[in-house]
């Protein structure tokens, strides 16, 4: 029997991933994705613009790269220093329901654009999910790799990024002992992304992401009931990590979010 609790955790979780997606700073306003050079890259509708609009003047202004420092110069307006995300929340410069930002990743910077009235064209589809189901609440082992691994990570651009693993969460699904490796480990919880035998088929094609608590006495909660599409599931413009061979999991993980049906 699913304990009440978890049952209520798991739903008040589903009605805010339901209010993420559906807001207008939702992935499925992501319209763009512009990489950045040294020096200047102009901003605006011109087709020849290095970051392009879809609506608003040829020129709005540009974006002024020095290493990972970006400044945002507009035609009208003094200049504005740029926060990346990789210091937290971005600094957002606004045009109309458009807005744009600058991410950075492996000491590259892009331009990410969106759209807040994305929901005029294609409104939210909903996202559907398997019922809740204990089983899939999985105490792991979580051990050690002596020594840690370096792995190829591969993400939705066709990059591959190495990445270092020190710990391995390992658990048991009927006769099969898998494991997993986490793609990140921090005071405030453990990262996976996993694909499974539904992976294309009732769930999005590329896997899944899985956040847990943090290992305790050498465990570790797996709750695949909370399983979720990752930002690539919605939008062409997002460089989500996808799953090493070695998260490739053998059988159905009939939990989590199901396949977006709205697409993109």
């Amino acid at each position: 029997m699913a304990d009440a609790a978890d049952v209520a955790r798991w739903q008040r979780w589903r009605a805010a991933r339901a209010a993420g997606l559906s807001a207008p700073d939702s992935w499925l306003g992501v319209v763009g994705l512009f990489w950045l050079e040294e020096g200047a890259n102009t901003v605006g509708s011109d087709p020849s613009a290095a970051v392009v609009l879809t609506v608003g003047p040829a020129v709005l202004g540009r974006i002024d790269c020095t290493g990972t420092t970006a400044v945002w110069r507009p035609v009208l307006g003094a200049p504005v220093p740029l926060q990346t995300d990789a210091g937290g929340a971005p600094t957002m410069i606004e045009h109309g329901a458009l807005a744009f930002f600058v991410i950075e990743r492996d000491g590259r910077l892009a331009a990410r654009v969106r759209d807040r009235d994305w929901a005029a064209r294609r409104p939210f589809a909903g996202i559907d999910a398997f019922a809740y189901d204990p089983a899939w609440r999985i105490e792991a082992d979580w051990r050690p790799l002596d020594p840690p691994q370096t792995i190829e990570v591969p993400d939705a651009g066709g990059d591959f990024r190495p990445a270092t693993v020190a710990w391995q969460a390992v658990f048991r699904v009927g006769d099969a002992e898998v494991s997993l490796l986490p793609m990140r480990v921090a005071g405030d919880g453990v990262f996976f992304v996993f694909r499974d035998a539904t992976s294309g088929r009732t769930t999005y094609g590329a896997g899944r992401f899985l956040d847990a608590a943090p290992a305790s006495g050498g465990r570790i909660v797996l709750d695949f009931n909370f399983a979720c599409n990752p930002p690539c599931a919605f939008t062409s413009f997002a460089t989500c990590p996808l799953p090493p061979p070695q998260n490739r999991l053998p059988f159905s993980v009939d939990a989590g979010e199901l396949r977006y049906a709205g697409g993109h």
